[in-house]
């Protein structure tokens, strides 16, 4: 009689392979000095090469900040990158890793971004993604993290995927956030050619207690310091925004995004000790969550202890709403 495989043990070997892969995608990738992959945007002397460009250090003092951009635009890709913050008082101070293409569609831009807010002394740095599409810009989609580690100590990588279906966000191989195309959000998710920016810059208006704390340039120069740079994705004609031989690519892209169960399970667990803040959640802005929002009522509770005002509960006092420059309007928590 002839011997059936056994399903469970197929599967078992499936999801071994694809954790396998996944896990091991950004490292099997090229890291690119800052010639080969980047220019520099503005700051003129705040912005120096070490280690013969293969690290960058951006700087900001009570002249200027400072940022690179990749050279070429892409439509998705893998994008990474290790990062050492400033130290002691940063209060005010922004640094960005994103993407972007707002200096090509300046009414309906897209974005996907990782911002880093600087604190007073003794405070932690906080983090915070946002997506997004079409120049959605009234709609953010904030969410904003506490980390396990002090990013000043030492480098940690932080990673965005971004495909057709879906963008992932990680720290240190960690999947910390995924937000999955709907048919719903019609032109909300990016899906436009955009370049990848680094750049660090005064936010005193809004990055720390809304406007409380502010840059204080005795502690400057602020640096930020990043190496192990990775661009990989489907470079676009920046005139037609078109590219050939993207399908290989595009594959393994979608297939690094897989989430396996083991990888899921760190994920919910980051989310649940360290996640803050979620704009599915914040009553103040939105009276019915976006469309994509799964509420989950435990999460709702969790994150009100934060701030009960905006997630649903408290009197709210009187204050002003400070914006980015970048056009995000979050309204950024208390310390």
């Amino acid at each position: 009689m002839m011997k059936l495989p056994c399903v469970g043990s197929s599967l078992l070997l499936v999801l071994t392979l694809v954790s396998a892969f996944v896990s091991g995608f950004g490292k099997r990738l090229p890291i690119l000095s800052f010639d080969e992959g980047y220019s520099q945007l503005f700051g003129d002397d705040n912005l120096v090469l070490h280690r013969d460009g293969k690290a960058v250090h951006l700087s900001l003092n009570e002249r200027t900040g400072s940022g690179f951009v990749s050279q070429d635009l892409y439509l998705h890709g893998y994008f990474s990158a290790s990062i050492k913050l400033p130290a002691d008082y940063t209060a005010g101070v922004v640094v960005a890793f994103y993407m972007s293409n707002g200096d090509i569609f300046e009414k309906n831009h897209d974005e996907i971004d990782f911002e880093f807010l600087g604190n007073i002394r003794g405070k932690d740095w906080r983090v915070q993604t946002n997506i997004y599409g079409n120049g959605s810009t009234s709609l953010g989609r904030e969410e904003r993290y506490n980390l396990w580690f002090d990013p000043a100590d030492d480098f940690h990588q932080y990673s965005i995927l971004w495909t057709d279906s879906q963008i992932i966000f990680y720290i240190d191989n960690i999947s910390i956030r995924e937000f999955m195309r709907t048919a719903a959000m019609g032109g909300d998710f990016p899906s436009k050619p955009m370049s990848l920016y680094t750049t660090i810059w005064d936010g005193s208006d809004w990055a720390t207690s809304g406007g409380k704390y502010r840059v204080n340039y005795k502690y400057a120069p602020y640096v930020a310091e990043f190496s192990d740079l990775i661009l990989h994705g489907c470079a676009v004609d920046p005139i037609e925004f078109s590219s050939e031989r993207c399908d290989s690519t595009a594959q393994s892209l979608e297939l690094s995004g897989i989430i396996t169960p083991s990888q899921r399970t760190k994920m919910d667990s980051f989310r649940r000790k360290h996640m803050t803040y979620s704009y599915c959640y914040d009553q103040t802005r939105y009276k019915v969550p976006p469309m994509e929002c799964v509420i989950n009522p435990k999460e709702a509770e969790r994150l009100k202890k934060f701030d009960p005002v905006t997630f649903g509960g408290g009197r709210r006092h009187h204050g002003k709403r400070h914006h980015r420059s970048r056009a995000s309007q979050s309204e950024t928590d208390a310390i």
